[in-house]
């Protein structure tokens, strides 16, 4: 004789156990599902490999020099050549192999630079956060100093009175864009040097250093990687307008911004010699700009995705 009543074991074997997705791939997932964050990282990622393979990609030396082929116009214009895509430059210098490798200076400067100033405003402002009373207000008092300093009108005397070179710009932006980093660690070191596991580490007896090291900056990670995305941005452009004036990159190193330089001259004749670098500096940086803003939005304590695209 059978009964209506299942055995609680037929309940159990008849429910779906689904084993939990990877911690990879369910953050996998969210970057996916930001629009922004995913356009951003794919037109980053596609720069960056371009800078990784500008010798194999490059069809030709970015320095080699031929003045009989000097202002060859791109091969959408009636008068391209396929042997130069992009056309050529003032000094017969294939335009696809120099914006290949500026993409190359572009990158250093931004990541070197950004992570120079994170370095200096990480560690000033969580010092003053952690510390607090008289170490807080000198340290306060140094950052609204650089606060009141304009960077472009700084960078400018310095590059004229020390003089230009790949080292000179980063360390340049390196020590002028640092605020930023200086304000936000600040500001969470503030909020957790009270916490429970600060105190913890206090009662165990762990040294001050090992505190800011292996306690804070772990939990303010997040926003300085997002600070460090906005700040590379910033770099890039205050690189490409030092290059612009001819306070940057010297030449020939094929900065974007000295290539906007090295055309204006014929902006009027071929408006492409300044559109095609101005066009890549705006999309590195609109990239740059989405994947912090991205990051931003994953890591909002309330979850928030309002810079998503829809």
């Amino acid at each position: 004789m059978t009964t209506g009543l299942s055995s609680p074991r037929g309940d159990a074997a008849s429910l779906d156990l689904r084993v939990p997705a990877p911690a990879w791939h369910r953050a996998l997932r969210r970057v996916v599902g930001h629009r922004g964050l995913a356009l951003g990282a794919a037109l980053l990622g596609a720069i960056v490999l371009a800078a990784l393979l500008a010798p194999w990609l490059a069809p030709h030396d970015p320095y080699a020099q031929d003045l009989g082929s000097r202002l060859i116009p791109p091969i959408w214009h009636a008068n391209g050549s396929w042997d130069h895509p992009l056309g050529t430059d003032k000094l017969g210098r294939d335009y696809l192999s120099r914006l290949l490798y500026g993409a190359r200076v572009s990158l250093l400067i931004g990541f070197a630079a950004a992570a120079l100033s994170g370095l200096i405003g990480t560690t000033l402002g969580v010092v003053a956060g952690y510390f607090g009373g008289h170490t807080d207000s000198a340290i306060s008092y140094v950052l609204t100093t650089r606060l009141a300093m304009p960077v472009i009108l700084v960078a400018l005397a310095l590059s004229s009175l020390i003089g230009t070179s790949l080292k000179t710009v980063i360390l340049l932006l390196g020590f002028l864009i640092w605020d930023r980093f200086a304000v936000v660690s600040r500001s969470v070191t503030q909020q957790l040097r009270d916490a429970e596991f600060i105190a913890a580490a206090k009662a165990i007896g762990a040294s001050t250093p090992y505190i800011m090291l292996r306690e804070l900056l772990p939990n303010i990670a997040n926003a300085l990687i997002v600070v460090l995305t906005l700040e590379m941005a910033h770099a890039i452009l205050l690189e490409a307008a030092l290059s612009f004036l001819g306070l940057g990159v010297p030449p020939p190193l094929p900065s974007w911004g000295l290539m906007i330089s090295e055309g204006k001259t014929y902006m009027f004749f071929q408006p492409w010699v300044i559109v095609i670098p101005g066009v890549a500096l705006a999309v590195l940086v609109l990239a740059i700009n989405l994947v912090g803003d991205g990051l931003r939005d994953l890591n909002a304590p309330d979850g928030r995705n309002g810079g998503s695209l829809r």
